[in-house]
């Protein structure tokens, strides 16, 4: 028998999946916490302190930022468990507004999202571990895409390994991150360096440059919705998915509330601006370490972007397998694999677009152009919450919006002031990004065609 018609006799579930249910609450709330928490919280605390100079404004910027993560993911769980499949919000947008738009973030996931999610990161592991395997700008990218392959060939043989190498990785690096926001505060401070002030200051940062530096924040939040793209293959999901989303954003908005006043405490203003590689800096200082500060944070940094490379490797090809499973996509990439129950073919795709990327750009490049990206359908997402109550309201909701209908809104307000200053302040990189996405509405209606011309053909 072919391994076609193997793939062809897998009875789809209640909800139409076709992979083996296998993701319990602690691997799924795992996945949250360990693609959330990768890189960026080792490098932007820095890019905000020189955006807002204040410690009290920039921890109400951190706190903002959580509290929106947070208002993403207690309304998205209302929908992940609904609609408990493959692709996550790819399904939403489906089911809320139709086709095109969830055409549109699938398209921004191949074209945009994903591979620059899989680049910055790899980017960042490669860096580190030059401090180890002294490596030029050339062969970080090569290493960096090197890594990118290993992670892909552990997903591909499974979602049982690649979830157990997200657990045990999540949980050491998040137990690292409590040790250093807390070390953090061993620091001694001269006296002429009191401690700061946590409260925002009167007069303080616009709320144009508030906005501005809560980009780079919420690109160290995003990670919050991603483990919707595995509802197809979580155990129990219209109880596990809301209760791990809900979770694991909670968890990351502590420890980096508690991270950032750590960094705030153990550096003076300026000195924390000026320190691109911040937690590298603050590690040096910290007594219990010594001398080996910087080796520490090399290491920590290596296995959290390790765990948050295999994250995102083991949510982003299931929106490349929804669309292909939905005739969206080329039938071919829907494959799943007869011995490792993996979408493979998604898998692959994913890994070699990450290759490109990484090899072709640089880290700015990549995490600007992935946070904008993504953002606008994470706002048609949970507004879909609004559409579907009144579309769809038989719909069995297990779980219901916390708050409902503020706690949506919130979110909603928030994406959209964070847009529009991203827009009036960088138009040409938004600009650019936006229009990637526009692109793929004729490449929509192309595809259409192309379909309908194949069914039609003899």
């Amino acid at each position: 028998m072919s391994r076609l018609a193997e793939e062809e006799q897998v009875e789809p579930d209640q909800w139409g999946e076709r992979m083996p249910r296998t993701i319990g609450p602690w691997s799924a709330a795992s996945v949250v916490v360990g693609i959330t928490i990768g890189s960026g919280i080792f490098r932007v605390p820095a890019t905000v302190a020189a955006q807002l100079h204040a410690a009290g404004t920039a921890m109400l910027c951190w706190l903002l930022g959580g509290l929106v993560a947070l208002c993403g993911a207690l309304s998205v769980a209302e929908l992940a468990a609904a609609l408990p499949r493959s692709g996550g919000i790819f399904a939403y947008l489906l089911e809320s507004y139709g086709p095109l738009p969830a055409f549109l973030f699938g398209w921004t996931e191949l074209a945009v999202a994903r591979a620059a999610a899989l680049g910055a990161t790899a980017t960042i592991f490669a860096e580190y571990l030059g401090y180890f395997i002294p490596l030029t700008a050339h062969e970080v990218r090569y290493v960096a895409a090197l890594v990118i392959v290993l992670i892909g060939a552990i997903n591909y043989v499974g979602i049982r390994r690649a979830a157990a190498v997200m657990s045990l990785a999540t949980a050491a690096k998040y137990a690292a991150l409590l040790g250093l926001g807390l070390l953090a505060f061993t620091v001694v401070r001269g006296p002429a360096s009191p401690a700061p002030s946590f409260l925002p200051r009167e007069g303080g940062a616009s709320l144009s440059l508030l906005a501005t530096a809560l980009v780079p924040v919420m690109w160290t939040y995003d990670g919050w919705a991603d483990l919707s793209f595995m509802g197809g293959e979580v155990a129990r999901p219209q109880r596990t998915l809301p209760l791990a989303l809900t979770l694991g954003a909670a968890c990351v908005m502590l420890v980096y509330l508690l991270v950032n006043l750590g960094f705030w405490y153990a550096l003076p203003a300026a000195q924390m601006a000026a320190s691109p590689l911040v937690a590298a800096t603050v590690a040096a200082r910290i007594p219990a370490f010594g001398g080996a500060g910087a080796a520490v944070i090399a290491a920590v940094v290596l296995l959290s972007t390790f765990s948050g490379l295999n994250g995102s490797m083991m949510t982003g090809p299931r929106v490349l397998f929804a669309m292909a499973d939905r005739g969206l996509l080329f039938r071919s990439i829907a494959r799943v694999s007869p011995r490792f129950h993996s979408p493979s073919a998604a898998i692959w795709v994913a890994t070699a677009l990450g290759c490109i990327y990484v090899l072709e750009n640089d880290f700015a490049q990549l995490a600007d152009r992935f946070i904008l990206g993504i953002w606008p359908f994470y706002a048609l997402t949970v507004a879909g919450v609004y559409v579907l109550r009144r579309k769809r309201p038989d719909l069995p909701r297990p779980y219901r919006t916390w708050g409902y209908p503020v706690v949506p809104a919130l979110f909603l307000l928030a994406s959209l002031w964070m847009l529009g200053n991203s827009l009036l302040t960088a138009p040409r990189n938004t600009g650019i990004t936006l229009l990637v996405i526009v692109i793929g509405i004729p490449v929509y209606y192309a595809w259409r065609a192309f379909t309908l011309r194949r069914t039609a053909a003899p």
